[in-house]
């Protein structure tokens, strides 16, 4: 889940949690989870849109160990290096 932009913008209200996975198991009711990071509060009632849901698929992978990778252009550069400045 993710809190809608405009609303989050409006009121200064987010979901913790986000974005939250429900897991292939899970069959109970889907909440969202909300903080009032404003200094008034905010009252959620029946049906307002306050949140979005992406469906996606579920990757299988198998993870294989090395003793090494090669290198890359980017190589151990952090946050901030896909050339965005």
């Amino acid at each position: 889940m993710c809190i809608r932009s405009t609303f989050s913008a409006k009121y200064s209200v987010t979901v913790l949690n986000s974005p939250g996975t429900i897991d292939i198991g899970y069959r109970g009711e889907i909440k969202v989870l909300l903080i009032n990071h404003g200094k008034k509060p905010y009252v959620i009632t029946p049906k307002m849109r306050i949140a979005q849901m992406v469906i996606a698929p579920i990757v299988k992978v198998t993870v294989q160990e090395v003793e090494s990778v090669s290198d890359t252009n980017r190589n151990s550069k952090g946050f901030g290096s896909t050339g965005n400045k």
